[in-house]
């Protein structure tokens, strides 16, 4: 995609709207990975189309699955467990895609065969060791030797060996890969949850008929058990829903509906903190979809208090903290967020480049290793010029640069603007239905 530049010159006005975002990243991608697994064509609408997830389809694709594309439906030809074909010296690229390079190597677990993995010079820099050592108890081989980030040659095993495995991060991700490992292996293998973490996976599988079992925090899978086709329908992603919600909060007089959002609880995290920050919040319209609670979330503009955000919430509201930093610069008080050491193995080092731009538009911070104070200030309203550059490009900094820029003022420039693509491709475009003046350079 060709770079751009935006700048914002002017906060936006009140506003009342409704709108709906983009489909759930997290669910979309299990949708296909747990649909090239099952006996038969599983059918998916309001799926999100954007960079992570188009690089999930090709990377299927390369395996010899079939992935179809139907007016706005997909459909995945599923051919069962273990039914990649690959070919010799396969190569997949993973562009900025954490969630396919870390479960796709638990789908290659009862592979003997070297496949190279790589991304882009983002995702090259990511933490693959949290996968590769309980991989490795599995039967997988990783190289070169004690090497812990992309690009790895990996090969999996002729018999995978069940595994049980703590999992004391509170990684969906890490959860993810050792389910998709577990379900190619043999016999039961056990993950429990020291921390929890979002269940999208769990869900989705149970969804479709997969032999898997949660008794308390522990999750048991029956090895080589074979599930069928299923359907499904995609909500929309609270973590794009987050930079609405967070402008209508910051905004004076304004009103905003988010219709069809995901809430799962281990995913609505943030609902939860802006809750006891007096955030003027409703949910209506709650059902089940598919084994996902969903519902319309109505927002409304709010006075804020500060928050001492207990650790515990963390794991989920992993994706929206940098908005809520910038929600908390606008709260009275200051604000005290800890366990946040995850920020910093994302997309950028996410802890220390939103501390660097809320010391950059004035906002008092006190940063540490893993936690964040930052000294709220309920009438900032900037008058000076700011550029927001080497960020690598994370999306989600990107787009809480912009609800900043729109909420404090100030004249502003946000390099390579275009990386928002990567989760939440309308994001531009409906910024300008609820009244955002954006020029793209």
């Amino acid at each position: 995609m060709k770079s751009f530049s935006i700048s914002i010159n002017k906060k936006i006005n009140k506003f009342k709207n409704t709108i709906m975002v983009d489909g759930d990243k997290s669910i979309s991608h299990r949708f296909f990975l747990i649909a090239s697994q099952a006996i038969g064509v599983s059918k998916a609408s309001g799926i999100l189309e954007a960079g992570d997830i188009f690089n999930t389809i090709s990377a299927l694709r390369k395996l010899n699955v079939k992935i179809l594309k139907k007016k706005n439906e997909y459909y995945v030809f599923g051919n069962g467990l273990g039914s990649f074909k690959i070919k010799k010296n396969t190569s997949i690229n993973c562009g900025n895609a954490g969630t396919l390079s870390r479960l796709l190597c638990g789908m290659l677990v009862s592979y003997p065969v070297k496949i190279k993995l790589f991304g882009d010079k983002s995702l090259n820099k990511r933490p693959m060791r949290r996968i590769i050592e309980p991989l490795q108890k599995f039967g997988m081989s990783f190289y070169p030797k004690n090497k812990s980030t992309l690009p790895l040659i990996v090969s999996g095993s002729q018999i995978p060996m069940p595994n049980e495995y703590d999992e004391k991060i509170g990684s969906a991700q890490i959860k993810s890969t050792l389910i998709n490992a577990s379900l190619l292996s043999p016999g039961i293998s056990k993950i429990n949850e020291i921390k929890k973490s979002r269940n999208h996976h769990e869900i989705m599988l149970k969804h479709a008929g997969a032999n898997i079992k949660i008794k308390k925090n522990t999750i048991i899978i029956k090895g080589e058990s074979e599930f069928n086709s299923f359907n499904l329908k995609v909500p929309g992603d609270i973590s794009s829903a987050s930079f609405f919600i967070a402008l209508t909060i910051l905004s004076k007089n304004s009103k905003i509906v988010i219709k069809n959002i995901c809430l799962n609880p281990t995913r609505a995290g943030i609902i939860t903190i802006l809750k006891k920050m007096r955030a003027n919040i409703k949910i209506k319209n709650i059902k089940k979809v598919c084994g996902e609670t969903t519902g319309d979330i109505i927002v409304n503009s709010s006075k804020l208090k500060k928050i001492n955000c207990p650790k515990s919430l963390v794991p989920y509201a992993i994706d929206e903290f940098c908005i809520l930093m910038i929600i908390a610069a606008g709260a009275t008080g200051t604000s005290t967020f800890s366990g946040l050491g995850e920020l910093n193995k994302k997309e950028s080092p996410r802890l220390n480049i939103m501390n660097e731009i809320l010391n950059k538009i004035g906002i008092k911070t006190i940063k540490k290793k893993d936690s964040i104070k930052i000294f709220g200030n309920p009438n900032l309203n900037l008058k000076n010029n700011y550029i927001v550059k080497s960020y690598m490009k994370d999306h989600r900094v990107c787009m809480a640069s912009v609800i900043a820029a729109l909420s404090f003022g100030g004249k502003w420039e946000i390099k390579n603007a275009e990386c928002v693509a990567t989760s939440f491709p309308s994001f531009y475009k409906l910024i300008k239905k609820v009244g955002g003046i954006i020029e793209k350079k």
